[in-house]
């Protein structure tokens, strides 16, 4: 039988090991309060970490007499019964027995509130709302976390709680690609070494004594790797071979990307229509004060279609085919011009949702698609939109205390307008004409958003860009009573010299993301405006005696093709919508390199193998100065290597005896020992040391017998975890 070091040691204390996994739990659950607002969610867990780990503590010594397998089923039981009677107090007390044992109700009110969850995950903004249905997903996800970490941490499997907390405190990051919580990363790195500390003072084979310099060495190198790979995460350059690509991302804050000088190309495309269209990608019309919301709608399989058109005649149709290809987007929305009838060759997993005819997908990305989109256009006549009206679609709720100077100004500029259609044109005209463009303005001025506030002082200011616009001139058509909404997409791209078959090939790059309006006519449907200062070609339909109506003038909704270098579109403060794929409703881009969950995860193994990186180092030098013949730099490696694979190295042997061991109970090599045990004790002993010659090859082969004479967890453990590494030397 394999001769293991004796566990003399008394045993890890439960409170011990419960606090480092409340510790572990409160730093990954840290990571959350970035993405959903501080609230119910942070007691209720707070709460179960509490309640699973104090079950956690007294079970463990209450049953300390029990079978190691018994009091561990037993105390993982009693923390699920816990764990439950908690969520049950804390989320569902109305609907259990005394307001803590769960019943069928409780499971249907939970599942319930689970599906709310999701929706609000899907279509709400960053950060989200601190919401009972957010409360019970965080809830009961973190119930599972904790238990597992405490599971984990008790039972000494400290690498596996380390990558486990690790991942779970990253995915707010890797999910929303937001900033990265520098404060985050420096806590974790602590956590990781207060783990491995752990794992390496209680583990059966550890030395009695750990050092204190080694532990605070590697917790310095920790924090400077922390502080060095944090800040450079979501920016990070990309990898040889790679370019930039934007991804669509968790909110609408453009502002800081756009106001980058440097561009990529997004999407090419070819077009059959005489000029290129605007590109949507998502619609927003829910409004709450400060964000707009994205639109929800039910999702059908692209191959079913968008449903019927919104106008029948007498208002003409111009049909157009538009084909195109994502070169530098990801994104789960692909780009498509309005109104989309037919998507083909798109690939599978993609949807389309009719309420605004967008294509999205819970699993499909955008990036390389290459595919063609049917589209048709309503190009009414002058007298055909004056004399239909802005309804037919909701009207967006809008909140009480919204500031005087919207509805002040919307009745002001539009009081000499007779129709609707006209209304919206003379808003249109005003901010073109009494506006400035701007993407520096808004932030040095401090209203660098859409909210009720932000859209007054950028009527005070006369001065933003595309998203003070575009918020400002659908709040004020809220005010008038119309149905509006805001796309977020492309403005069309610029020409070419290259050409596919007969078509011209029109390049669209990161900088023409475009917001703008669309109100709904009755009887002719969603119609977009362009109030943007300097940027699109304004709508402007014309009277049939001029040839309106015929799809080749100026109503024909197709602005400029191009942006000036300072009117890169910015969709900074429409909202912080989440990427849902279900929905309708705009995320944003943001030019992220496609590296940065590569470096996240390198950043993370980096502290996971601080260990094994310095063990390598010790074991380096010791074998060169066993190379120069070092007898007693060859001999300490043995030994630490007998403790890291959690062998027997009593102090008091001596090398002859401990090498007779090695060759009885571990078939080590005798004639690979016996150059080492000689220039040992030459060492030792003997007043002139002769030359002991090239001690690294046989230490090498010794070092490879014991390793092969154990199992490859062990091995696995001796390399990530050395507990040699925490020894400390007499």
């Amino acid at each position: 039988m394999p001769e293991r070091a004796a566990d003399t040691r008394r045993p890890p204390s439960p409170a011990g090991a419960g606090a480092l996994t409340a510790l572990t739990a409160a730093v990954a659950v840290w990571a959350y309060t970035g993405a959903v607002l501080p609230g119910l969610w942070s007691f209720v867990i707070g709460t179960l970490i509490a309640v699973i780990v104090l079950t956690g503590i007294l079970a463990r010594v209450a049953f300390a007499g029990v079978r190691a397998g018994v009091s561990r089923m037993l105390v993982l039981l009693l923390q699920v019964v816990a764990a439950a009677l908690a969520c049950t107090a804390t989320l569902a007390g109305e609907t259990g027995i005394a307001g803590l044992v769960p019943t069928p109700r409780t499971v249907q009110l939970v599942g319930l509130r689970l599906q709310q969850s999701l929706d609000e995950i899907m279509n709400g903004v960053a950060p989200i709302a601190a919401s009972v249905p957010i409360a019970t997903l965080l809830g009961l996800a973190f119930a599972v976390v904790v238990i597992l970490l405490d599971q984990l941490v008790a039972h000494r499997r400290v690498l596996l709680a380390a990558v486990f907390s690790s991942i779970v405190g990253v995915m707010p990051m890797l999910i929303s690609f937001g900033s990265v919580n520098l404060a985050w990363f420096l806590m974790q790195a602590i956590v990781i070494l207060l783990l491995l500390r752990y794992g390496a003072r209680h583990a059966r084979h550890a030395p009695l004594r750990a050092s204190t310099t080694v532990a605070m060495s590697s917790g310095v190198l920790a924090i400077v790797a922390a502080l060095v790979l944090a800040p450079v995460l979501p920016v990070a350059s990309a990898l040889p071979g790679t370019g930039p690509m934007l991804t669509v991302d968790a909110t609408l804050r453009l502002g800081d990307d756009l106001r980058r000088p440097e561009g990529v190309e997004a999407l090419t495309l070819v077009t059959s229509a005489a000029k290129p269209p605007y590109l949507r990608m998502a619609t927003l019309s829910r409004f709450d004060g400060d964000v707009w919301r994205p639109d929800r709608g039910e999702r059908v399989p692209l191959g079913d279609g968008f449903g019927d058109l919104d106008w029948t005649d007498p208002i003409k149709t111009v049909e157009s085919e538009v084909s195109i290809h994502v070169t530098g987007v990801s994104s789960d929305r692909l780009p498509v011009p309005y109104a989309p009838q037919q998507v083909t060759d798109a690939g599978g997993g993609w949807s389309a949702m009719a309420v605004n005819r967008t294509v999205v997908s819970r699993t499909a990305d955008a990036a390389g698609s290459d595919y063609t989109v049917q589209a048709a256009t309503a190009v009414p006549t002058l007298e055909q939109i004056r004399a239909s009206t802005a309804s037919g679609a909701d009207v967006p709720e809008l909140p009480d205390d919204l500031p005087s100077i919207i509805e002040d100004l919307a009745r002001e500029v539009t009081a000499g307008a007779d129709t609707d259609y006209d209304r919206l044109i003379a808003l249109q005209d005003w901010f073109r004409a009494e506006f400035t463009y701007s993407l520096q303005a808004p932030v040095d001025e401090g209203f660098d958003g859409t909210g009720a506030d932000a859209v007054a002082t950028f009527l005070e200011k006369r001065t933003g860009y595309c998203i003070h616009f575009a918020g400002a001139f659908a709040l004020m058509a809220s005010n008038l009573g119309m149905p509006v909404r805001i796309v977020v997409g492309y403005l069309p791209g610029a020409a070419t010299d290259q050409k596919r078959g007969d078509q011209i090939l029109y390049s669209v790059s990161s900088d023409q993301l475009h917001s703008w309006p669309e109100v709904h006519f009755e009887g002719i449907g969603w119609v977009p405006f362009e109030p943007t200062a300097t940027l699109g070609e304004p709508t402007d339909f014309i009277a049939a005696s001029a040839g309106g109506g015929s799809g080749e003038g100026p109503e024909a909704p197709a602005p400029s093709s191009s942006p000036t270098p300072s009117s890169s579109t910015d969709t900074s403060g429409i909202t912080d919508a989440p990427r849902d794929p279900g929905s309708a409703g705009a995320t944003p881009l943001r030019r992220l390199d496609p590296v940065p969950v590569t470096l996240t995860a390198l950043g993370i193994l980096l502290v996971l193998a601080l260990p094994l990186l310095a063990r390598s180092l010790v074991r380096a030098r010791r074998l060169g100065r066993a190379r120069r013949g070092d007898a007693m730099a060859a001999w300490a490696e043995l030994n630490d290597t007998l403790v890291d694979l959690g062998l027997r190295a009593p102090q008091a042997q001596t090398a002859r005896v401990r090498a007779d061991v090695l060759a009885t109970t571990r078939a080590v090599d005798a004639d690979a020992l016996a150059p080492l045990v000689r220039a040992v004790e030459h060492a030792s002993y003997a007043r002139a040391v002769p030359d002991a010659g090239n001690l690294a090859t046989p230490l090498g082969a010794v070092i490879a017998q014991l390793s092969e004479s154990v199992d490859g967890r062990q091995r696995l453990l001796a390399r990530l975890l050395p507990a040699s590494l925490f020894a400390r030397r007499r």
